[in-house]
């Protein structure tokens, strides 16, 4: 049978984010998280993460925009801030982005996580899925042999029959052209990718009617990505959404969702 991984992705954002993650882990409502090491409250929140269930997963999301560097990056942050997604997007497309200065930036990131966690990440995703963009792909990869060999990643491709069969595929679609030949240069590496992913929508529909569509048509591997979290955080325009996918999460019984499309939960 399939398996499910259901992530949440941005713990270490805020404190009430990170406390929503982790009150779902424990609950056994999602069985992996992400963490952005680089966020000001990493340490403290990690401590969250402390004696979860035993099939919980605890990734690193790798952050390139929008937040403050842990290096020194003039060129990549010439203000102190990583650039927002659509900048970086640009610069990736065009080949012109610091790629020296953003492979310190995910070695960086890579050490802050194992020194709080005291271990290597299970699975290394990105921040609005910088981790595919061209040129920046090969560094992350590199650094997860390196730093994680055992790891898998995050492939944001996806067949187009699944994608057809789930909401949102405008976006699903633009993921995966982000992210096509992810999978194979990983694999090239010896490093492993989940075979399907889902999770799109705008952030304004009702999350407990799209979870069980994106069950739909499921690989081996099946990730779903999600944002449950709690308070207000200057910036975050989905600070709405994140409240309604965790009061979503802690309502659903998601092992016999799951179970309904063919796929394992183990939380």
């Amino acid at each position: 049978m399939s398996r499910l991984i259901l992530c949440a992705d941005d713990f270490g954002l805020s404190r009430p984010i990170s406390e929503t993650i982790a009150d779902l882990l424990h609950a056994g409502r999602i069985n992996a998280t992400t963490c952005m090491t680089l966020c000001p409250g990493w340490e403290a929140d990690a401590a969250l993460l402390r004696d979860l269930p035993a099939g919980a997963q605890i990734g690193l999301h790798l952050t390139l925009t929008g937040e403050t560097p842990l290096t020194a990056a003039p060129r990549l942050a010439p203000e102190g801030r990583l650039p927002d997604a659509d900048p970086l997007l640009r610069a990736a497309l065009l080949g012109t982005v610091p790629l020296d200065e953003v492979a310190a930036e995910i070695d960086a990131q890579f050490v802050r996580f194992a020194e709080v966690m005291g271990r290597a990440p299970d699975f290394v995703d990105g921040h609005q899925h910088s981790h595919v963009l061209p040129g920046i792909r090969t560094l992350v990869l590199d650094a997860t042999r390196r730093h994680a060999p055992a790891a898998w990643l995050r492939n944001c491709v996806d067949r187009p029959g699944a994608i057809a069969a789930r909401p949102f595929r405008g976006k699903a679609i633009g993921s995966a052209l982000h992210a096509t030949g992810f999978g194979r240069a990983a694999a090239r590496r010896g490093l492993r990718c989940n075979d399907s992913f889902a999770g799109h929508y705008d952030f304004r529909s009702e999350f407990n009617d799209l979870l069980p569509q994106f069950l739909r048509r499921p690989g081996a591997m099946h990730l779903v990505m999600c944002h449950p979290g709690a308070g207000a955080l200057a910036g975050d325009g989905i600070a709405e959404a994140r409240i309604g996918e965790a009061a979503a999460l802690r309502a659903v019984r998601i092992a016999d969702m799951a179970s309904e499309h063919g796929l394992e939960f183990h939380a």
